[in-house]
């Protein structure tokens, strides 16, 4: 695990996103609602934010931070669900990897709550959008 004692304690933040792509059958369920496992995008807005709180436990050497802020917002198109995160922290190192962890277990779930009406449904493009504080500041992608 790398030292981080000596950084300042600055407020951090990271933008992730992730799309899971799903047929235009299940993306109608979701539009009306009517998927047989319930409610699938507060399931996984809560599944997303309960892993970003745990990243610490699954990714090894990564250092347990206090998360000050969750917000994962989910939207449906016309090919599946878009998956955006933002967590915030103050503390000695970033939050990329919550924010990263975040939209992964909430396509995870999304997929698991389809994967009976669509058993092609694929999580794509888990990317860092951009991050902000700490000794590097901020980055945008491009």
């Amino acid at each position: 695990m790398v030292d981080v004692t000596g950084r300042d304690v600055t407020v951090r933040t990271a933008h992730t996103s992730a799309k899971v792509n799903l047929s235009a059958h299940v993306v109608a369920l979701l539009r009306d609602g009517s998927t047989p496992k319930g409610d699938v995008l507060s399931t996984a807005r809560i599944a997303g934010i309960l892993a970003a709180k745990k990243t610490s436990d699954l990714i090894p050497l990564c250092h347990p931070i206090a998360i000050n802020k969750i917000s994962i917002d989910l939207q449906i198109t016309d090919s599946g669900v878009g998956i955006n995160a933002e967590v915030v922290t103050s503390d000695r190192t970033g939050v990329e990897m919550e924010a990263l962890t975040a939209v992964s277990v909430a396509g995870l779930t999304i997929i698991d709550m389809v994967k009976a009406l669509d058993p092609l449904a694929a999580i794509t493009d888990i990317r860092v959008d951009s991050k902000s504080g700490g000794k590097n500041g901020d980055w945008k992608r491009a």
